[in-house]
This record gives structure tokens, C-alpha cells and sequence, in this order.
């Protein structure tokens, strides 16, 4: 059965941001009324503000994207208010659901939540086989507890939440701060800016022998919601590509798409954070007949032409 959201109030935390600047736009269009809450108005972490979000707004259907996240770097310099911040605003979005009796509550995980050393592809049922990697375990657990929030919740009080696990994403749009991005916006800033300014070389961390998995954000807001208006099951689910690129791969792909002709220096004595990231998707297709469709260089190239034009 799919969900009819004409004339329904979605609310979607992180609505203004990368991710949600693409999925907000779907539900408008399949008749849906798309409140986003702003952290001046509404801060998430204080149940007393989370209370009032929901009586001001009365949601049908609730939308978590929001997250206080970042790279290796960011993960390591703020490990305790990445797990507060991630954890509370969960707690408290979950509890005001149910509380207003909610029809649907959509969790959006993180790919970070898996154990270090999960088996490649990582299949959903791994999830709890073991610690995740340390250097962003506080957030990733955070995150996960609340798999274990919406199970309970379904248990005990009926609340139909979904858990969504999406691999790393990227895009037009996404957060280009060298501070505080992912790989891929870090990369194209590093790389573009060498090329402007005309840099022999451009310093990446680690060995480049990690791999991971990148979503175009496009797909990813499809995926959503896909599973919004079609997926009831407590199972989380993973979103991915199902393919997997060394980072020394990404970085020489990288730089040439960006036109660099430098030297790649590897900083060795910074982390390579979990060694390897692949999902396995075949869930997604079967639940809900979910695929990827933009493939990694197609969408890398999107990427840095936004970023050309409207980045910079």
C-alpha cells in the first residue's frame, strides 16, 4: 500500500540542508504541506522546544535527517557533543511522535553505525557484530540507539518508524568548509583551488587505502521517499550503490576531473578511518524496489560543475 500524502504535514528535520534541500521538494509535489524547523525557532536538544514544534505544527508524518556530523576531523576534535547532540534530538523527536500519535516516523542513519570491521558488503544483520570505528563511534552509536528507539516504540506504544542507513552522500549543494566536509566536497575545493592558484601539489590525509561508497544526493532524497510512502517494516535498511572506490582511486579520479596536474602528497601520520565501506542494497530493491541511477563519475562531475558555478 502506498502512503497518500496529499494534504498531509510532513515535518522534516535538516530540511534546509544538503540532503533536505533535495528530498523537501517530493513531498511538495506529492501534495504535501513540508514544515521545517529551524534551529533559532526550535532547538531540537531541549525536549520543552521539541514539545512545542510539534503541538505548533501537528505532523503526520516526521522526517529525521538532522545531524550534528562531519569528517574525521570534526568527528575527532568534538566526539561528545556529536554523541549528545545526535542522541537527544532522536529521543526527543521520537518521544513528541508518539506522544501527537504520529501515522509514520522516518529515521535516516549513518553508514558510521556498522562495526569497524564489518564483512564487505556490510549487510544490515551485521549491525551489532561488533564497535564501530573509533574515531566516529560516538555519533554512529547514537545514531543506531535510535534503531533500537523505534523498535521499542512499534513494540510497546504501535509507532510505525523506519530506519534508513544511507552510505556517505555527496552533490551540488553539500558542505564545501575544509573544516568540517566529507572526502568528496574537500577534495573538489582542494583540487580546484590548486588549479586556480596554480599549486604543484595537494596534501590528502592518510594512505589511501581505504575504501568507501558515495549516493548522489539525488538518489538518496528518491530513496527516502520511496520508503516514506511505501515502507512499513521495523528491518533497517540500507541505501547505497552497492560499489566501492579506493580513496587513492577517488583522489586520482578526483583531480582529473578537476583539471589538476600537481603531485597527490599522502599524509600518512593522519587516518584512514574504517578500512573498507560497501554496502550490500539488494533489501532496498526488494522492500521497496529502490536502485541507485547515477553512477559515481557522472555524479562527481555534476558536483564540481555546481561547484564552478555557484559554489566558489
Amino acid at each position: 500500500m502506498t502512503y497518500d500524502l496529499g494534504g498531509k504535514t510532513v515535518l522534516v528535520t535538516g530540511g534546509a540542508g544538503f540532503l533536505g534541500s533535495f528530498l523537501c521538494p517530493r513531498f511538495e509535489d506529492a501534495g504535501a504541506r513540508v514544515v521545517v524547523p529551524r534551529r533559532r525557532d526550535y532547538d531540537l536538544t531541549e525536549q520543552a522546544d521539541t514539545r512545542r514544534l510539534f503541538l505548533e505544527h501537528r505532523p503526520d508524518v516526521v522526517v529525521h535527517l538532522a545531524a550534528e556530523v562531519g569528517g574525521i576531523g570534526a568527528n575527532r576534535a568534538n566526539p561528545g557533543r556529536f554523541f549528545y547532540a545526535n542522541m537527544a534530538m532522536g529521543v526527543n523527536l521520537v518521544e513528541e511522535a508518539r506522544r501527537v500519535g504520529v501515522d509514520k516516523f522516518v529515521q535516516v542513519g549513518t553508514v558510521c553505525s556498522y562495526p569497524k570491521f564489518t564483512p564487505v558488503p556490510f549487510r544490515e544483520d551485521d549491525l551489532w557484530n561488533g564497535y564501530p570505528e573509533e574515531t566516529n563511534a560516538p555519533y554512529g552509536i547514537a545514531k543506531k540507539a535510535l534503531l533500537v528507539m523505534l523498535q521499542a516504540y512499534r513494540e510497546q506504544y504501535g509507532l510505525n518508524g523506519i530506519y534508513l542507513i544511507p552510505v556517505n552522500l555527496y552533490g551540488p549543494r553539500d558542505n564545501f568548509d575544509l573544516e568540517t566536509s566529507h572526502v568528496i566536497p574537500a577534495l573538489i575545493r582542494k583540487f580546484d583551488e590548486a588549479v586556480r592558484s596554480g599549486a604543484p601539489s595537494v596534501e590528502v590525509w592518510g594512505t589511501g587505502s581505504a575504501s568507501r561508497e558515495f549516493l548522489y544526493v539525488e538518489d538518496a532524497a528518491r530513496a527516502i521517499f520511496t520508503a516514506t510512502v511505501t515502507y512499513d517494516d521495523p528491518d533497517p535498511v540500507n541505501i547505497g550503490t552497492g560499489r566501492e572506490i579506493t580513496i587513492r582511486e577517488l583522489v586520482e579520479l578526483i583531480g582529473k576531473l578537476t583539471g589538476f596536474r600537481g603531485t597527490i602528497e599522502w599524509d600518512t601520520s593522519k587516518p584512514d578511518g574504517q578500512p573498507r565501506r560497501m554496502l550490500e542494497t539488494s533489501r532496498a530493491k526488494e522492500r521497496f524496489g529502490f536502485e541507485a541511477e547515477v553512477d559515481l563519475e557522472t555524479g562527481l562531475r555534476r558536483t564540481i560543475d555546481w561547484w564552478v558555478r555557484e559554489g566558489r
